[in-house]
């Protein structure tokens, strides 16, 4: 049975860059964290959406996906400079740092300080992953059908 549009899945992943370093992986330690979701819902990336079409249960793919494919080219329009002072006081502000910061709906998401100088932070709001080609080694491990009406 081949995976199709609509079709829940359950897979073991592992994600490298190019330069082989493992950026997210199903397998944390001894345990396993399997991604489950519906194909063509939008819930994983287009590229990786794409991937699975047609696999069948048991078997494993590799795959890369450029930039446009999986989080988009980075954009120098996504740096924002904000005083120093805002801030919060627990940690010394370093370049490579990455923070929380939440959105006016209420969603949290990562940005990276790009700079830092005395007065001004400025902080990266691209994904941290924009800009990469993304390597992944998948294996299906269970389809669940899509209802038919």
């Amino acid at each position: 049975m081949q995976i199709e549009k609509g079709d829940k899945v359950t897979a073991d992943y592992e994600g490298k860059l190019d330069n082989g370093e493992i950026f997210d992986s199903s397998s944390h330690g001894d345990h396993s964290h399997p991604l489950e979701f519906e194909v063509g819902s939008g819930k994983v990336m287009k590229g990786f959406d794409d991937a699975v079409m047609g696999m069948k249960e048991g078997e494993e793919k590799d795959f890369s996906l450029d930039p446009k494919e999986a989080y988009g080219e980075r954009k120098e329009e996504l740096q924002r400079e904000i005083p120093r002072d805002q801030l919060p006081k627990e940690h010394e502000p370093k370049e490579g740092m990455m923070l929380m910061m939440g959105s006016p709906d209420g969603q949290q998401f990562p940005v990276r300080i790009a700079k830092v100088s005395d007065d001004i932070v400025t902080l990266d709001l691209n994904h941290p992953l924009a800009g990469k080609r993304l390597t992944f080694k998948i294996t299906i491990t269970k389809i669940e059908k899509a209802k038919k009406e």
